[in-house]
C-alpha cells in the first residue's frame, strides 16, 4: 500500500468525504475547487493509501430496533498471545459486538454491543459471550444517553502518519 503525505486539499476531500460518502465526483470537486479529472486522481490515491478505508451507510441504532446500547469489560484469565487472538477472533464474529478494543489497565478489553432489549442482552451473555474461552469477568454498563458520536475524525491540522492509515 502506497504511503503518501496529505496536503490541504487532501484534507479538504476527506472532510468532505466523511460529510458525506456519496457525493459525486463533480460535486465533490465543486465543493473543494478542484476540477473533476484530478479530484478523481486524488481520490483513488486516498483510497489505494488505505487513508480512505471503505464506504458505508450509517444506519440508525434506534430506527431499526437496537436501542440498547451496552459497554462491556471483560478481564481474562491469561493474556498470552493466542489466548487474545482467540478471544478477539470469537468475539469479533459476534454481530451484536460492534467494537472491540484491546486495553491498558485493569480490563483486558472494552466491547460496545447493541441489542434490542435486556432480555437480548441476557441471550447474548449468556449464549455467546460467558461460552467464550479463557474469560475471567465480565462487568457491563448500559448506556443511558448517547451525548455524542462521531465518526468524522479531525483533520484539521492533524498530521496523518500514512502507515498509521490501516490502525
Amino acid at each position: 500500500m502506497p504511503s503518501m503525505d496529505l496536503d490541504t486539499i487532501d484534507r479538504k476531500i476527506l472532510t468532505a468525504l466523511q460529510a458525506d460518502g456519496r457525493l459525486s465526483n463533480v460535486d465533490l470537486a465543486e465543493k473543494i475547487g478542484l476540477s473533476p479529472s484530478p479530484c478523481l486522481r486524488r481520490v483513488r490515491l486516498l483510497e489505494e493509501a488505505g487513508i480512505i478505508d471503505r464506504y458505508v451507510a450509517l444506519v440508525a441504532q434506534h430506527a431499526v430496533g437496537l436501542p440498547v446500547s451496552v459497554f462491556i469489560s471483560i478481564k481474562l484469565e491469561r493474556q498470552q498471545e493466542e489466548d487474545l487472538d482467540r478471544f478477539e477472533a470469537e468475539v469479533s464474529a459476534y454481530p451484536e459486538v460492534l467494537e472491540c478494543y484491546l486495553m491498558t489497565g485493569t480490563q483486558d478489553y472494552l466491547l460496545r454491543v447493541v441489542v434490542a432489549d435486556l432480555a437480548a442482552y441476557e441471550r447474548f451473555l449468556k449464549t455467546k459471550l460467558t461460552r467464550v474461552g479463557n474469560v475471567a469477568s465480565i462487568e457491563s454498563s448500559f448506556a443511558l444517553k448517547q451525548v455524542k458520536y462521531t465518526n468524522v475524525l479531525p483533520l484539521d491540522g492533524a498530521p496523518i502518519d500514512p502507515a498509521q492509515a490501516r490502525g
